[in-house]
């Protein structure tokens, strides 16, 4: 029994899969089959797995038990620091929890773990600690500047102050450190079109589309950016004068026509369906808006 909570237990730390109920369903088999220790050294990979899914799930009790046993094998490790930080935000006590990381920062700023979960408390703290966590963050990525989920964190806090060209900065970083991630060039292209620049929101939907050559489907880029295009192209040919932040230059009329009638007809060709006696669900209504109807 203990030897297949192992393997399972073994198995969600390889593939970093955080199924909170479970670890702590099998990793109590694990503790009362004492089975701790016959582990040798993977023992403390999993008396870290089990902590987090425990404070996951608010049983603090088992949660201490290993931050306890942790602390004594490892004093001073930045990981078992980072499990204490986030012992004292499990207990509601964020302002405990900024001292915590503060103190600890200051003892060592290069600890990657401990700077990411401040700048989560000041982010979760509300509107009031937002500008605290924009500079921590900022400060971050002065040091990681390669750190891409950092950059996109950075964009969304922009977007949520409604600060879209700030937004559009962060990620534009985002685009130099991993230009082949057609979601990444996707969100992009989504922001920009929220910002109001619509030239360069269709130049880069169309990226999106030229990155991914598997056509427009269900849960890939490619069917989001072609709604981009035919968004961006009917904005485009409506305005006769769109403007452009980045000073990106919009398609003749003649060209935006085709882009629009190209748009409409892979975004209709994407919602039919191979079965004879089922349609894609929403299909009438999506071509209905795409030819100009009313239903």
């Amino acid at each position: 029994m203990a030897a297949t909570a192992l393997e399972k237990l073994a198995t969600w730390r390889v593939r970093g899969t955080r199924a909170s109920e479970q670890v702590v369903e099998q990793g109590i088999i694990v503790l009362e089959q004492g089975a701790l220790k016959r582990m040798g050294d993977d023992a403390w990979a999993f008396l870290e797995q089990l902590a987090l899914a425990s404070l996951d799930i608010g049983r603090l009790d088992i949660a201490d038990d290993c931050l306890e046993q942790l602390t004594e094998e490892f004093p001073g490790s930045p990981r078992v620091e980072c499990l204490k930080g986030i012992r004292l935000e499990a207990d509601d006590k964020p302002g405990e929890a900024l001292n915590f990381y503060e103190a600890a920062l200051r003892e060592d700023d290069t600890n990657i773990a401990l700077w990411k979960r401040q700048i989560a408390v000041l982010r979760g703290q509300g509107p009031q600690t937002i500008p605290r966590a924009v500079e921590e963050l900022t400060r971050y990525l002065d040091t990681f500047y390669a750190d891409v989920e950092a950059w996109i964190e950075l964009a969304d806090i922009y977007s949520e102050l409604n600060l879209y060209a700030l937004s559009l900065q962060a990620l534009a970083h985002v685009l130099l450190l991993a230009s082949q991630n057609p979601f990444y060039v996707l969100r992009f292209a989504e922001t920009a079109y929220t910002a109001g620049d619509i030239p360069l929101a269709l130049k880069t939907f169309l990226r999106v589309i030229d990155m991914d050559e598997s056509g427009p489907s269900e849960g890939n880029a490619t069917k989001r950016a072609w709604w981009g295009v035919k968004l961006t192209s009917s904005r485009l040919l409506s305005s006769s004068n769109a403007s452009s932040d980045s000073q990106t230059l919009a398609p003749s009329a003649e060209h935006l026509k085709l882009l629009d009638e190209l748009a409409t007809e892979r975004l209709a060709g994407s919602y039919s369906t191979t079965s004879a006696d089922r349609q894609a669900r929403g299909r009438d209504v999506v071509l209905a808006w795409l030819i100009g109807r009313k239903r």
